[in-house]
């Protein structure tokens, strides 16, 4: 039973709600901003344990074994730089945060589902210069026709992100917990207050 037990709370879900590390790359910025890089806790003291990270900051919670006792991270470093990747995969997750979470038509936030601007049944292509975010009102009202025909324009003209605009563009949906020893590594390039 003890066995099982652990096996549930390290494998759970919801595991990342208890104290999670923010993980930074070796140039000390976060992987990425959207989803936040976190780990659990017991990946970060794994990691630190196998003399991959660094330890830049600590929750006031401690975890104890037999032998020894270890303030849990909240901010960890890698020590090897990973590289981040040129190219953006074109994924629904990646096209909604690319439009900001809105509808390309109405403005409209949440409900959203994406819609091809030249249809496919007129030969468009799903692709970023053609794939936009879509409320489902909108999408249901343009259906398989053009824009001139459905009477509707877009707030601005699909393209291919760069992925360092993409991960600015993350920046400015925070998740809905942050720790205030992450603060100074999440925005150290905000301009200061005077």
């Amino acid at each position: 039973m003890d066995g099982e037990f652990r096996t549930e709370f390290v494998r759970s879900p919801g595991a990342l709600r208890d104290h999670p590390a923010l993980v930074l790359n070796a140039d000390y910025r976060p992987l990425s901003y959207y989803p936040l890089s976190l780990w659990t806790w017991q990946e970060a003291v794994k990691a630190r344990w196998l003399d991959r990270v660094d330890i830049v900051a600590e929750y006031e919670d401690v975890v104890r074994s037999p032998s020894m006792e270890i303030r849990i991270p909240s901010v960890i470093v890698l020590k090897d730089y990973v590289k981040p990747q040129k190219r953006v995969a074109f994924t629904r997750f990646n096209l909604f945060l690319r439009d900001e979470f809105r509808c390309q038509y109405c403005g409209a936030k949440g409900d959203l589902t994406f819609d091809h601007v030249v249809p496919r049944a007129a030969g468009g292509r799903t692709s970023w210069e053609n794939v936009v975010a879509a409320c489902s009102g909108c999408n249901l009202k343009k259906g398989a026709k053009s824009l001139r025909r459905a009477g509707m324009s877009l707030r601005k003209a699909p393209r291919a992100p760069e992925a360092e605009e993409l991960r600015n563009m993350g920046r400015r949906f925070p998740p809905g917990y942050l720790h205030e020893s992450w603060l100074d590594f999440l925005y150290w390039d905000a301009e200061l207050e005077a």
